[in-house]
Formats: structure tokens, sequence, C-alpha cells
């Protein structure tokens, strides 16, 4: 799954424009390399998204399968470190 599409599904976005511009920004990064909207998500990626005041990281422990999960269901996708 693209990693802009994944930022969206797992509500840690709340629209997919919004995730892409990040990624074209240079604000998100895999594994400690800067990705672009299109770049694919793997179970156990690193992803870090570096805000103005702080820097959040999330493991990937899941692919959602559909196009959008509760939000109560984040923790079953994603882990912050």
């Amino acid at each position: 799954m693209r990693v802009d599409k994944f930022l969206n599904t797992v509500n840690i976005t709340k629209r997919r424009a919004i995730s892409e511009d990040m990624c074209k920004s240079g604000v998100v990064s895999i594994n400690g390399i800067v990705a672009k909207p299109s770049k694919d998500v793997k179970i156990g990626d690193k992803i870090t998204i570096k805000f103005i005041a702080k820097e959040v990281s999330y493991e990937v422990v899941a692919i959602p399968a559909t196009k959008s999960i509760p939000k109560s269901d984040q923790n079953s996708y994603v882990k912050e470190i």
C-alpha cells in the first residue's frame, strides 16, 4: 500500500491529499529515507513524520485491507514509538 494512502487509512492524517503534500515536502520518511507519496509500506517499516514542534515515529504492524478503518482500531495497524 502507498504511504500516502496508508497514513490516511490508519487515521494519522485526515485526508490523502494532506499526506501526499507532507511526502512531497519531505517531512515523511520510511526507515530513515525521505519517502515519495508512491513509496510502498511493508510490515515492520518505521515511518517518521517531522512536525514543526515535534517528531513522531510509527511502526507498521499490519496493512489494512479496507479503504478506511475505525479510529479505535488504529493500534492494530500502527504502533507509536
